[in-house]
């Protein structure tokens, strides 16, 4: 996945564009993923969201599809965006809106393909349309949009970046609340079945996947950057303990 720089304007926006390579439109269900225990006694709270009409700002192009669902959420790919870091937060709004102009307009993609987006402030933001306690398909992970969400970080985090805090404790607190509509533990491993080929699994094969998992466990990428992918261990810990499974 060829790190995008980010130039100011729309233009330049369309360019930066999800951790391109790795993300595809919805598709048809491919094959049976892993059946998930009711939701029981492990579920965390649901955080605050901002809801996509916030960033929308009215600018819904015309003839956008319905969503689609799954039955459930099993697993959460974490990405990044591949945009610059030093963004105030006051100006996330204006900046989703022109990943979703790039994604909707040159890509021509049904919708925005994350299902959620963090900036560095920790503010969370609703992405694809659907009902953010909904199982949504998304476009964001190639072979694995299916009984997953996808969370894209704002910024791009190789190594040796910092990843705020307050992004690592959001991811956490959002990933916690879907897995745990199913019961899923943040810290387990997982069965998805891939749809597509171009995933790092040919299509129709069950691979068994972190629950909480980097875009690059999925697909032949960086994504979601050096530095965020080592702080994984320790949101998928805060997770669990948001779920009440670990002290």
């Amino acid at each position: 996945m060829p790190l995008l720089a980010c130039l100011p304007g729309l233009a330049a926006v369309l360019a930066l564009v999800l951790c391109a390579s790795g993300v595809e439109g919805t598709d048809a269900v491919g094959g049976r993923g892993v059946v998930a225990r009711p939701a029981g006694g492990h579920q965390a709270p649901r955080p605050a969201i901002v809801p996509r009409e916030v960033w929308l700002d009215g600018g819904t192009r015309q003839g956008q599809p319905p969503p689609r669902y799954d039955d459930r959420v099993v697993a959460v790919f974490v990405h990044h965006t591949d945009s610059p870091n030093g963004y105030d937060c006051a100006d996330v709004p204006r900046i989703i809106r022109y990943l979703y102009a790039g994604q909707t307009g040159s890509r021509d993609w049904d919708d925005i393909g994350y299902n959620f987006l963090v900036d560095r402030c920790g503010t969370i933001y609703e992405g694809r349309a659907g009902g953010v306690d909904r199982a949504v398909t998304g476009a964001h992970t190639q072979g694995f949009n299916h009984r997953t969400t996808g969370i894209a970080a704002l910024g791009t985090f190789p190594a040796g970046v910092t990843v705020p805090k307050a992004m690592t404790e959001a991811i956490a607190a959002l990933a916690a609340w879907k897995l745990g509509l199913s019961d899923t533990d943040p810290r387990a491993k997982v069965r998805l079945t891939s749809s597509n080929s171009l995933s790092r699994y040919a299509s129709g094969t069950t691979a068994l996947l972190p629950a909480l998992a980097g875009h690059n466990d999925a697909y032949m990428t960086s994504c979601p950057g050096a530095a965020l992918t080592a702080r994984l261990p320790e949101i998928r810990q805060l997770a669990a303990r948001l779920q009440g499974r670990i002290p």
